[in-house]
Order: structure tokens, then C-alpha cells, then sequence
């Protein structure tokens, strides 16, 4: 996945001078002991992790069987007619996923244009097909679809000028991954597409019912697999992570697979913590910002509640951010703690506005939705021509798998793109940095003024 031969002979010379250090970094290299609360705390949440990891698993086994049997016994419910949709869709979801992330490596540039303005219809289009079903539960989806699609492509228009500087940092940031990244990336996905699938298992299983008490296990089912889908996107985030940061601040090269094997040995705990916290405060944050471009500054009240709840959003964040996960995998540092060092470093050297101005996050998540509408799609279409009972649900778990699978495909990206921001942050003056982040200070600066 290299870009040219001449970063080839590059990444060569700096692996020659690191050879010594590469030998050491083959170990464990995790120095930093947590306290014992945070100990604690990791064991507490791998061990809840776990543990709803087993019973859910055997939840979706006798839901399974339960339903296969129920099904031979009535005419109520249709294994061939429900699960084949979501299985294609799921499969659908790992290879468009692969192809976008090679997409977005070599064409960075084409590929953030592509999802800021055909996310919107894709998005709309999903909700087309949701009015089309007709039924309430689908209304409602519908609605909410096509006003979201209006919403992104009036942000599309709103941050266009921030295009450029999204695709230079992506091409910096991810100009020599790691070892191995593909072959990474293809066994992450594959375990989201076996765990996917064994997830709809269990729901195809509770549909045959239907009862109220089957409702409640969905949802459990559908909590379990946001989590995990999470932890498995996050696993992949704090490896990669690592890598980048000790060769973007040192100029080492760590084995893909050592690296791994920390983060699977030691950091399980934190991961498990931070898929937990960072997509709430996430969503907060997100909220609150939009609420303070609503408010403006017009309405004396309605400004004041925007202020306080945009403070309480920029509290939370200090302690629960995504750029936590690379000092998590670096130093073994508990997630909470590893967030409010990295928040703390970046308004030390000024960094809060440029990272709040970057929109790889937003490509990210966009790209997730655009993947996850044409799961939808695909899914919702075959079952409003089979049986259109089954649609809107088969389209709403569809889409949620897209949107995970494309996020696990770009989460190597992402990390990479972290690694790059907490690294220069913590030595702004080293020689390994380009003028990239630099000159896009400049210009926000003048911006300002």
C-alpha cells in the first residue's frame, strides 16, 4: 500500500537506522504501571465485557434454534424470506467497505469530495425507500432520513474550504502504513462480517416471536453488537496508533503483530472503557455545537442555555476524546486519564481549533453512513419486493452494519491521522513534520482576524 517509490526508499532508510530499536520494540513495550483504581477500573469493564459477550452469545443460540423451530410450525415467520437480504447486505457491507478504505489511501482528495456530496442522496434515497414501505415505524425513519440528508449536504456546502487541508493531512498522516495494514484490515473485517452475521442470527430468531419480552432481547442483542463493534474498531484504532506515533515522534517502526499483542494483553480494559464513553460524549458534543449555530447570538435566553450546555460538552470531551486512544496504546495510561493528558497538550500548544476545524472524523462517520445507506438499500429494496413486512427492519440492521463495517475498513486511518496530531503536539518542533499543520494554523489564525 506504499504511494511511490520514492516514500519506499524512505520508510527503508528509517527502518536501516532503526533496525536496533525495532529489535527492542518487538517485546512488550508498555512501561507505565496505572494505579491500582485504574487497574480495577480496566479488570471491572473487560470482565463486564466478556461476560455479556458470553450471554448474549447464548442468547442468539437458543433464539436461533427457537425460531427455526417456531418457523417450521407456522406460517408467521420466513427464515428464507428474512435472512438471506440481511446476509447479502452483510456481505455487501465488508467488500464495498475493503474497496472505499483502498479508495480513500490512494485518492484521499476524490474520495472526502465523493462522501460530503453523494452521502446526502444516498441518505435521502434511504429514506425514500422507508416512505415507500409505508408503515409507521418506516414514516418516521423516512422523515428522519431525508432531513439528515438536507443537514449534510448544507454542512457539505458550509466547510468545502476545509477539503484541502482534510486531504493533505489524511496523505501525511497515512503516506507509510504499516506492515501487514491490509492484511490487518481484511481480518478485522471478516470478524465484524462472522460476528454480524451471527448477531442477525439471534434477531431473526426474536422476530419469529415477537413478543414483548423478544423486543427486549433485540435491543439487548443490538446494545451488545454497538459495543462490540466499537471495541473491535478501537482494538484496531489503539494498535495502529501506537505504530504511527512512535514513527511520526521517534522514527521507529514497531512490528504490527507486537503491537497487537499489547494492546490485546494490556489495554483490553481501557478500550473497553473508551468505546463505551467516547461515542456518548461524542454525540453531546456534536449536539451542542449544532445547538450554539441554531442559537446564534440573537436570542438572549436561548444563547445563555446554548453557552452552558456547549460548556458542560467541552468539559466531558476533556476526559473522554478519541486522541485519548494513542496514549492509551503509547504509554498504558488509563483511557480517562489518557484523554485529559492529550486535551490538555493540545490547548498548550493551540491545537483546539485546528483539530475542532478537521474533518477527517466527519469523513469518517460520513463515510460509515454512506456505506450503511447502501446496505440499506440493498437490503430494504429485496424485502419490499419478497415481503415487504420484513423491510424496515432488515434495512435499519443493514444500515447499522454498513456503518460499522466502513468504520472499522477507515479506523487505521483515523488512528493514523491521531497519531500524526498528538505526536506533533507534543514536539511541534520536530524535523519529522511537513509544514502542513503549521500553515493551516496560519491561515485559521487569519481567518480570525
Amino acid at each position: 500500500m506504499e504511494r511511490s517509490t520514492g516514500s519506499n526508499m524512505q520508510i527503508q532508510g528509517q527502518r536501516t537506522q532503526s533496525t536496533a530499536i525495532v529489535k527492542v520494540q518487538q517485546e512488550p513495550s508498555i512501561k507505565i504501571e496505572p494505579t491500582v483504581g485504574g487497574q480495577l477500573l480496566r479488570k471491572l469493564f473487560q470482565i463486564i465485557f466478556f461476560v455479556q459477550l458470553f450471554l448474549v452469545s447464548i442468547l442468539v443460540i437458543v433464539l436461533t434454534i427457537r425460531g427455526l423451530i417456531y418457523a417450521g410450525s407456522t406460517d408467521r415467520f420466513h427464515p428464507k424470506k428474512w435472512y438471506p437480504p440481511l446476509l447479502v447486505s452483510t456481505a455487501s457491507a465488508g467488500i464495498v467497505s475493503f474497496i472505499w478504505q483502498s479508495i480513500t489511501f490512494h485518492c484521499p482528495s476524490k474520495a472526502i469530495k465523493a462522501v460530503f456530496w453523494f452521502t446526502p442522496l444516498l441518505t435521502c434515497a434511504v429514506g425514500v425507500l422507508h416512505i415507500l414501505i409505508g408503515s409507521p415505524l418506516s414514516l418516521a425513519a423516512g422523515t428522519i432520513a431525508i432531513l439528515s440528508g438536507v443537514i449534510q449536504s448544507l454542512y457539505a456546502c458550509w466547510v468545502n474550504s476545509r477539503f484541502d487541508y482534510a486531504s493533505k493531512i489524511l496523505t501525511v498522516s497515512t503516506s507509510a502504513p504499516p506492515y501487514n495494514t491490509t492484511t490487518f484490515v481484511i481480518v478485522s473485517i471478516i470478524t465484524c462480517l462472522v460476528y454480524s452475521s451471527f448477531s442477525v442470527t439471534g434477531i431473526g430468531g426474536a422476530t419469529a416471536t415477537g413478543t414483548s419480552l423478544d423486543i427486549a432481547f433485540i435491543v439487548v442483542i443490538l446494545l451488545s453488537f454497538l459495543w462490540s463493534m466499537q471495541v473491535i474498531k478501537n482494538m484496531l484504532y489503539v494498535t495502529i496508533s501506537r505504530i504511527r506515533y512512535m514513527n511520526f515522534a521517534c522514527g521507529v517502526d514497531i512490528n504490527t503483530r507486537a503491537a497487537f499483542h499489547d494492546t490485546v494483553k494490556h489495554l483490553v480494559g481501557s478500550v473497553c472503557i473508551g468505546s463505551a464513553i467516547v461515542p456518548v460524549i461524542g454525540t453531546i458534543r456534536g449536539s451542542a455545537r449544532a445547538i450554539n449555530l441554531v442559537a446564534g447570538d440573537n436570542d438572549e435566553f436561548l444563547f445563555s442555555c446554548a453557552d452552558c450546555y456547549s460548556g458542560f460538552a467541552s468539559t466531558l470531551i476533556t476526559y473522554g476524546n478519541r486522541w485519548g486512544f494513542v496514549h492509551v496504546g503509547v504509554y498504558n495510561k488509563g483511557f480517562i486519564q489518557a484523554s485529559a493528558d492529550t486535551w490538555e497538550m493540545f490547548k498548550r500548544v493551540e491545537l483546539i481549533s485546528l483539530i475542532d476545524s478537521d474533518l477527517t472524523g466527519v469523513f469518517c462517520f460520513l463515510s460509515g453512513v454512506a456505506v450503511g445507506s447502501i446496505c440499506g438499500i440493498v437490503g430494504g429494496t429485496w424485502e419490499l419486493i419478497i415481503h415487504k413486512g420484513y423491510a424496515t427492519e432488515v434495512s435499519i440492521y443493514a444500515f447499522l452494519i454498513g456503518y460499522f463495517m466502513c468504520r472499522i475498513a477507515l479506523a487505521w486511518q483515523q488512528a493514523s491521522v491521531s497519531a500524526y496530531y498528538v505526536s506533533y503536539a507534543e514536539n511541534p518542533q520536530s524535523l519529522r513534520f511537513d509544514a502542513t499543520i503549521p500553515v493551516r494554523i496560519e491561515q485559521l489564525h487569519r481567518f480570525q482576524v
